[in-house]
């Protein structure tokens, strides 16, 4: 455990608290004070209230439209079931400015809507919460769906058998228990809409702006530590206390419910209700889905001269002054920094994961608790902290390519400890004490035992991590160097200056970084296990 806790207390403890106390500490000593100041602006409670209630209705709406989809994946079997999860998992992996720049093609200016029937969107709240929709669909699928495939039917059949009907019986037996994971699921899509920052940076426009958003603000443009300082300390309070809630939803998970395997709960879909039910899931999944992902690569080849691959050849040039380097750079060195952050990643969640497996006991849960705040704290705070931290010896980083890993790395931990954790946890400690008996040592044992058994979770955690790496953003924004700049980066850059030229750059290099996302969570697919009981959490 002790090397996951020098990685977080350097890497993510040291930058956070260096910026907060930048921004509310004077020579004279704390300035609390300024915590009231600042919150009881007209403009900073705007953002409060935005901020929150968007969140809310995108936790809502999310829902809404996806227990459905939950249902459909838990419970019937059907051709291009492994490709469509991966499919509605696309989304999740993508960075967010990609979904903001897929949204921006449908519902924009000039965009499919606007340029078939006069709707724009784009500078809207509906644009907003449908791209948060997207963008955690699968949260809800993955989260719910997979413990609703390992519920045993037989407990609501026997309540119909009873003589309840058919609503009455999932409410009374198959909703209490799923409760929970729709608990963990909605404080998860919630937090994740709590902290947008791509998509509402790119599809808000001026007139919107959430706490993520409007820390990047005071910070960039307007250079105001002590308001960015305060909005973090509130967003950190925030993200703590939906974290600890998570946390008690998945305990009760964990422990309430008897499990039975996937294998048995599918079946085809069984009369017309059954196969409407379906047919709307599709329906869906390819409205609020395919056809956004579809839009962005029909942009990317609406080129001036007719569709081509214009775009395309045209990210081969930097004589547009917006990059040092040609565009087309920023895929490799994006590669580049996601296979480092993703080996760092698997070494420190790994280490981490199997900490969590030997020990218990309140510290432990706090260290768990830790590991996943890097998904809810202001990634942008990270990224200025390690601006204005790493750039003195013995961390002299500044200069540093490995910068920009070690920040991806952080974003990568979480989803590398949540999908180890449970494998580890399923592994007989007797197999580890019978090696130790036999001379092994605690590495050779590891080696030995639990590596052949957890190897195949071990390469869906690397997948994810190098999915989320990739699509990083919040942070390296900042700490990208101009000469290397990533796809995200790349992505933003063009869309914030004018020019179809500059527009279709854009959309192609979301494209690029798309199929790349893609091909990732199909190898996951191929790799998952039949039983998601030992799949992990993702």
């Amino acid at each position: 455990m002790a090397v996951p806790l020098v990685f977080f207390g350097l890497f993510f403890a040291y930058p956070v608290v260096a910026i907060v106390g930048r921004g509310v500490k004077t020579d004279e000593g704390w300035q609390l004070g300024r915590i009231g100041e600042v919150l009881a602006r007209p403009d900073i409670a705007d953002v409060l209230w935005f901020t929150t209630w968007q969140a809310l209705a995108s936790t809502a709406l999310t829902l809404l439209v996806a227990l459905p989809g939950a249902y459909v994946f838990a419970r019937f079997e059907f051709p291009g079931k492994q490709l469509l999860r991966a499919l509605v998992t696309v989304p999740f992996v993508l960075p967010t400015v990609v979904v903001g720049t897929a949204f921006l093609a449908l519902v924009g200016r000039g965009g499919l809507l606007d340029e078939l029937w006069g709707v724009r969107l784009d500078t809207t709240v509906w644009a907003i919460l449908l791209a948060h929709v997207f963008f955690n669909y699968a949260v809800v699928v993955r989260t719910v769906g997979g413990l609703w495939a390992q519920l045993d039917p037989r407990q609501e059949e026997a309540a119909r058998v009873l003589g309840a009907g058919r609503f009455t019986a999932w409410r009374q037996v198959t909703l209490p228990a799923l409760g929970p994971a729709v608990a963990a699921a909605a404080l998860m899509v919630f937090l994740f809409t709590f902290t947008s920052f791509g998509v509402v940076q790119i599809l808000g426009g001026p007139s919107y702006s959430t706490l993520e958003v409007e820390v990047y603000r005071q910070t960039a443009q307007l250079l105001d530590l002590p308001t960015a300082a305060v909005l973090t300390m509130v967003q950190f309070a925030a993200v703590g206390a939906v974290l600890a809630v998570h946390a008690w939803t998945v305990r009760r998970r964990e422990t309430a419910l008897r499990m039975v395997d996937p294998a048995r709960t599918a079946h085809r879909p069984r009369g017309l209700a059954q196969r409407a039910l379906l047919g709307a899931v599709l329906a869906t999944v390819a409205l609020l889905i395919v056809l956004p992902l579809g839009v962005l690569v029909e942009r990317s080849f609406d080129a001036p001269g007719g569709y081509g691959t214009g775009f395309y050849r045209a990210l081969q040039d930097a004589s547009g002054g917006t990059f040092l380097v040609p565009p087309l750079e920023a895929i490799g060195n994006s590669l580049q920094y996601a296979l480092a952050a993703t080996a760092i990643a698997v070494l420190i969640g790994g280490l981490a994961a199997a900490a969590l497996t030997r020990r218990g006991g309140r510290f432990v849960r706090g260290f768990d608790a830790l590991l996943m705040l890097p998904l809810g704290v202001s990634a942008v705070t990270v990224g200025f902290g390690f601006l204005i931290t790493l750039d003195e010896p013995p961390l002299d980083l500044r200069t540093s390519w490995i910068l920009v890993p070690l920040a991806q790395a952080l974003v990568g931990v979480p989803f590398v400890v949540r999908t180890m954790l449970p494998v580890l946890r399923a592994v007989d400690v007797r197999l580890r004490e019978a090696a130790a008996v036999l001379g092994a040592s605690p590495l050779r044992a590891w080696r030995e035992v639990d590596l052949p058994l957890v190897r195949r979770a071990l390469l869906i955690a690397a997948g994810f991590a190098f999915a989320v790496s990739l699509g990083e953003f919040g942070a390296t924004v900042f700490i990208a160097r101009p000469d290397r700049p990533t796809l995200p980066v790349a992505v933003a850059r063009l869309l914030g200056r004018a020019g179809e030229l500059n527009y279709g750059q854009a959309m192609a290099l979301s494209t690029i970084l798309m199929l790349v996302c893609a091909v990732s969570l199909l190898v996951l697919e191929r790799l998952r296990p039949d039983k998601t009981s030992t799949a992990g959490e993702f």
